[in-house]
């Protein structure tokens, strides 16, 4: 996901902004930001307070963390079962031959 420009505090103070009466296309126009932008940061942090969104931040940090965690392990998983069906045959003459013809070019 794409990180945002601005800090929960900028955030927050654009949102107040709209909220003391400014127009929506003003404060946009001000903080160079597009009017879906803006309505993102109000549907994500309108009713958050500073420190709420916070940690909302370090909450989804944290989930796509353990999200990726979690798609490595079932990952590994899959990865093991497939070894395990697996049938394994033995190595061929030539293949045993090669650490003595090693030795003896040398």
């Amino acid at each position: 996901m794409k990180r945002s420009r601005c800090s929960e505090e900028q955030i927050m103070a654009i949102l107040k902004e709209q909220e003391s009466g400014m127009p929506t296309v003003d404060v946009c126009r001000w903080h160079g930001t597009n009017a879906a932008t803006f309505y993102n940061y109000k549907s994500k942090y309108g009713s958050l307070e500073v420190s709420d969104a916070r940690r909302l931040r370090t909450l989804d940090q944290k989930n796509a963390r353990l999200k990726e965690l979690l798609a490595d392990h079932i990952l590994v998983d899959a990865i093991l079962r497939e070894a395990k069906t697996q049938q394994f045959s033995r190595p061929t003459k030539s293949a045993t031959r090669w650490p003595i013809l090693k030795e003896r070019l040398r």
